[in-house]
């Protein structure tokens, strides 16, 4: 198309073309006429000439040839170094002698611009999968979380004061050295794989039969939502590689599978929904106790599953993926 402030459109350089060439005008002439440049009726003459009434449309403005392109050999330098070294472009553009604004532009053109798409641990680009329903996989998992002594922790009040707070709240164990311990909320997470819709329940421990009861709370909650559970994915810990564990999933008609030892990326979905769960809820603002902070999880949950946009759901809530759920089925 051709642009806002074009003198001549389509139609009228064919006028011009035709003009010239079939009723014999001289160039200096049509281009009077039309008011436009010598070299433009030119121009349009010419392709008329060698394309007929098909020269007349608009052609792409990229060049044939790129003579100050970056070679190929040093795309693939920038290319290792980024991935490997995980280099930004100011230390890719040290060790080569080139600008970083040129590395910057091969990262981009490449993908690679953004560390997210690059695995931490390989520094290999990032396989990312997705199960093609709800209820063919969900993850599981366990979130470690130091209670919150009566009159705030230490986050929002300071060291001084969060010490202090702790050794005036009841009911908390002490060490060796006899400094006071608030022992740990151990937040159980569960997570469909297809529509990350997440299931949550806290605890005082992390045992087996804590997680097994988790479990079968979970897969009815999702049963009611018309989600049947045919995998649990789990990292290798002794809660889900215990005998009960097993059999607990036998009896519920779920297969048991196993993240690869010490490759937590396996299991990533659930460790990304931990890292949202603790900025938009655990340490999301003050808590005066930790039965507070503990109250507002079914909140935050309801807030998560029904009204946050997730951009792995096309910026829709994740109930939007649960086809069989209506609005304000649950609370």
């Amino acid at each position: 198309m051709s642009h806002g402030n074009a003198a001549l459109t389509p139609r009228q350089r064919l006028r011009v073309a035709r003009l010239i060439i079939d009723e014999g005008w001289t160039v200096a002439a049509a281009a009077d006429y039309f008011r436009v440049s010598w070299p433009t009726a030119a121009k349009w003459a010419r392709r008329y000439v060698e394309l007929g009434p098909e020269g007349m449309t608009d052609r792409s403005s990229r060049p044939h040839a790129h003579p100050n392109r970056t070679p190929q050999l040093l795309v693939k330098k920038i290319v290792h170094l980024r991935i490997k070294k995980r280099l930004g472009p100011v230390q890719i553009a040290g060790r080569l002698g080139m600008p970083a604004s040129t590395v910057h532009a091969v990262l981009v053109r490449c993908r690679l611009n953004r560390l997210t798409h690059v695995d931490v641990k390989t520094g290999e680009p990032a396989r990312r999968y997705e199960h093609d329903y709800p209820g063919s996989l969900i993850h599981v998992d366990v979130k470690k979380l130091g209670n919150i002594p009566d009159g705030g922790g230490w986050r929002f009040v300071g060291r001084a004061q969060g010490d202090r707070n702790r050794a005036k709240t009841p009911g908390k164990d002490r060490n060796q050295y006899y400094n006071p311990k608030m022992r740990h909320a151990f937040v159980h997470t569960v997570i469909d794989d297809h529509s990350r819709v997440a299931y949550a329940e806290i605890h005082d421990d992390e045992r087996a039969e804590t997680a097994i009861g988790v479990l079968q709370r979970a897969t009815s909650w999702f049963a009611d939502r018309g989600v049947r559970v045919e995998r649990v994915l789990s990292d290798n810990g002794s809660a889900y590689r215990s005998h009960a564990w097993r059999h607990a999933c036998t009896d519920l008609g779920i297969r048991p599978k196993f993240t690869r030892p010490y490759r937590p990326q396996t299991n990533g979905k659930i460790e990304r929904f931990h890292r949202t769960m603790s900025d938009g809820w655990a340490f999301a603002r003050h808590y005066n106790s930790e039965s507070a902070r503990r109250a507002a999880l079914p909140a935050w949950l309801h807030h998560y599953n029904q009204h946050r946009p997730h951009t792995a759901t096309g910026k829709l809530p994740p109930i939007t993926r649960l086809s069989s759920n209506l609005p304000g089925h649950y609370s």
